[in-house]
């Protein structure tokens, strides 16, 4: 009973319709850097696709709880989890074969360089 007690009491702070992690993003000289903020998100659970004009992050973040045991009671429920998206069309065309990505932090860094225009 208890189990299904704190089954019950989570399912509705789950994320529907997922969430938008924030960004910011930069034009610096030769490239465009974004940063995500994805604490919490292991990198398995990343999927990462670079275009020449668009950048798409998709993922999950799992539901952070205590890994020493089930709690009894959820008292608040903020940190945002679930699957997650995110489009970012650019002003510029970039290379994707040439793209690097880090993340550290909590967060998600990418270079994208730009495309020289003759």
């Amino acid at each position: 009973l208890e189990g299904l007690a704190y089954e019950l009491s989570s399912a509705r702070y789950t994320q529907p319709e997922g969430c938008r992690p924030a960004m910011n993003a930069y034009r610096c000289e030769g490239c465009i850097r974004i940063c995500f903020e994805l604490a919490g998100v292991q990198r398995a659970d990343i999927d990462l696709r670079i275009e020449p004009r668009r950048v798409l992050l998709r993922g999950t973040r799992r539901t952070p709880e205590p890994a020493s045991s089930r709690p009894q009671q959820i008292l608040a429920l903020e940190i945002d989890n679930g699957p997650f998206a995110r489009e970012v069309r650019l002003p510029a065309e970039v290379i994707p074969e040439q793209v690097t990505a880090e993340q550290r932090d909590g967060l998600l860094w990418i270079e994208l360089p730009l495309r020289l225009t003759s």
